[in-house]
Order: C-alpha cells, then sequence, then structure tokens
C-alpha cells in the first residue's frame, strides 16, 4: 500500500516536488521492510525457543527409561588419585583372603614374605581358619552401591565433644578400628559401623559391643594370631603364649561377618606409603604401620571417595588425651616403639593438602 501511495503522489505532483516525495516514500518503504524483517526475526527466534524447550521436557520425561552406562558411571566413581597412589589398579587386588588365597598370593609375591606383610611362616594355620569362613568378599548390602563414600574413624581424643556423630552416620561406608567403642560415644562419633579393623588383642570380646551389622577385617601381623583365628574357630583352647597382650578368648561374632585383611594391603602401606625399610638391624625395632593408615589404605582400596575423623596425635601436650575415650594421654602413644607415627602424619598430611581425602576434624 505504501508503494501504490507513492505512485499517486509522482503524478499528481510537479517536477522538483515530485522528486522530494519519491525520496520520502522510499524512506518509507525501506523502513516499512526493516520493521517487517525485525518482526520475522523476533519469531523465528521465538519458534526456535519454542522448540528448544519442548525438546527439553520431551528429554527430561523420557531420560529416567533410558538405561544407565556403566561405562559412565564407572569414569564418574573411578578415582585417579587413589590409583597412583596405591601404584595397583585396585580392582586387581582381593581386599580378603578367601580359600584359594595361595593363587594370588604367588601374583603379588606375598608367598615369599613372612607375616604381617605376606603368608610365610603363617599358611598352616591359614588353611585351617579360612575353610571356615564361610565369606570372603564384601558384603552385598556394600558391594551393591556404585560410588561408595566412605569415612574412616580414628580413635583420637580430637573427636571429644566434636558432635560428628550425625555426620559421620551418614557415610556409605564407615569404618573403625580395634576397640574403639560407640556405646556412650554416639553424639561424637556415631553409632553404625560398616567395618572393624583389629587383632587378637583388640578385638572386642564383650557382648556389650557385639554388633550384627559391622564386618570384623582381622589383621594377622604374626603367625599366633593365625593359630589364634584357627583355635577360635575350631573351638579348641586358646593358647595366649606369643602375644604383648592377653587376646580375646571367646568370639562374639559370626563366623559370616569375620574377613582376613590381605598381607599385601600391609605391605604397600610399609614399603610402598610410608618408605619403611623391608629390613631393619638386630639394633633397632622394626617399625610397622598403624591400624589408622591402614584402615585408611584399605578404604582407598574399595571407596570411590574417603573422608577422615579422628586422626591427630598433639605430641606438644603430652597430658591431651589420647583416644576419645578412657583416660590415656599422648605420652603412651610418644613411648610407642613399634610405630613411626611423625611418617604416617606426614603422609596423611600430603593426601590432605592434595584433596586426596578429606579430613573432617
Amino acid at each position: 500500500m505504501i508503494h501504490i501511495r507513492c505512485y499517486f503522489l509522482v503524478l499528481e505532483s510537479g517536477t522538483m516536488y515530485q522528486e522530494q516525495e519519491w525520496i520520502t516514500c522510499s524512506c518509507l518503504l525501506k523502513k516499512g521492510l526493516l520493521v517487517m524483517r525485525k518482526f520475522l526475526l523476533v519469531g523465528i527466534v521465538f519458534a526456535a525457543l519454542l522448540h528448544l524447550m519442548l525438546h527439553m521436557i520431551i528429554q527430561k520425561k523420557t531420560l529416567p527409561t533410558l538405561p544407565s552406562d556403566p561405562l559412565r558411571e564407572f569414569k564418574t566413581c573411578y578415582n585417579e588419585n587413589f590409583h597412583v597412589i596405591l601404584n595397583v589398579n585396585a580392582s586387581d587386588i582381593e581386599p580378603f583372603m578367601c580359600r584359594d588365597y595361595r593363587k594370588q598370593s604367588v601374583q603379588l609375591g606375598s608367598d615369599k614374605r613372612e607375616l604381617p606383610y605376606g603368608i610365610r611362616r603363617g599358611d598352616r594355620f591359614f588353611d585351617a581358619s579360612l575353610k571356615l569362613l564361610p565369606k570372603c568378599s564384601l558384603p552385598d548390602e556394600i558391594k551393591n552401591v556404585s560410588c561408595k563414600k566412605c569415612v574412616v574413624v580414628g580413635n583420637g581424643g580430637i573427636l571429644r565433644n566434636s558432635t560428628l556423630g550425625k555426620k559421620i552416620d551418614s557415610y556409605d561406608v564407615i569404618i573403625r578400628m580395634n576397640d574403639g567403642p560407640v556405646i556412650g560415644y554416639e553424639d561424637d562419633v556415631g553409632q553404625k559401623t560398616t567395618f572393624r579393623l583389629c587383632y587378637p588383642e583388640s578385638i572386642f570380646a564383650d557382648k556389650f559391643h557385639y554388633d550384627p551389622n559391622t564386618t570384623v577385617i582381622l589383621l594377622m601381623f604374626k603367625p599366633h594370631d593365625v593359630k589364634w583365628l584357627a583355635e577360635m574357630l575350631m573351638h579348641r583352647r586358646v593358647s595366649t603364649y606369643g602375644f604383648w597382650r592377653k587376646p580375646a578368648m571367646q568370639m562374639i561374632y559370626q563366623p559370616h561377618q569375620l574377613r582376613v585383611l590381605n598381607p599385601y594391603i600391609v605391605q604397600q602401606v610399609s614399603h610402598n606409603l610410608l618408605n619403611f625399610p623391608t629390613h631393619f638391624s638386630k639394633t633397632e625395632k622394626p617399625k610397622h604401620p598403624t591400624t589408622g593408615i591402614i584402615a585408611i589404605t584399605f578404604a582407598m582400596h574399595i571407596c570411590n571417595e574417603v573422608h577422615i575423623a579422628g586422626f591427630k596425635y598433639n605430641f606438644t601436650s603430652l597430658n591431651s588425651s589420647l583416644h576419645y575415650y578412657g583416660n590415656d594421654t599422648m605420652s603412651v602413644m610418644s613411648q610407642n616403639e613399634y610405630h613411626n607415627i611423625s611418617a604416617e602424619q606426614m603422609f596423611l598430611r600430603d593426601l590432605i593438602e592434595h584433596k586426596t581425602i578429606t579430613n573432617l576434624t
């Protein structure tokens, strides 16, 4: 309509006026075309956004019905830091010993090392005890959890009045050690226990502490420990010879709750992570890793994310509490000649600083 109107104006006008009128009409025509183009562009953009929104809504509705991608889940859960630190693919290492333990012991070289880093001097008792344990794998309820988030709870006095109980109980896997009690300390340390690492001198013997949901992981430091386990499982009289403290004289746990830690993991901690020498001179006492550092390494084998709580020794104050329970002070640990606490603390500090693990305390 703009073009027609301009055409009649040109016919009715004089020469000078005609040119001016034609220029004016041309400008109006161009402006009209620009306005139409803008409206067209806005319409296209609106249609594209509407299409995108509809596509996202449809995709969101259908996404849960799609089969999960196991490879994608593995890549998400896989912790490269653990692989580098352990210098081995954790999935290739069985964390617990089974009846056919000799096969993997040969593969890992554990058959050539003595306890606690191998099976030598204990294999006869391993044969007797492992055949009496019905299970040697992770419990099904733990095995089926993908992307396991774990917390390793130490027994340090720093946990006193920490009020971390609910936080600790929120993890998929809760690992404790030795005879650190739960009953009476729930507000600070929680009440759930998935795994408890201990040895004959530190395992609970009082049924008061029995937990049917706990899997006990036994550490075999010496041949007497393996002999103790065999005697316990065969209900024979337990010998107390060769122990630094009287071991448990009765087993309060059921056989299906018991596992024996692969000695290769202990060897890994001592020689690969803490760099302890493989041989000690006759004048010095051999150094062995603490149950706590072994528990953290075990966690890196089975978990995708590891947090810790209660791991701190304050040797600047020897009168401070050693544990969150009892009356022992730091002076007790400072006199211990079988552990290198400084090396362990430096190792943990590096793990925390590189954000390989997270310290809750």
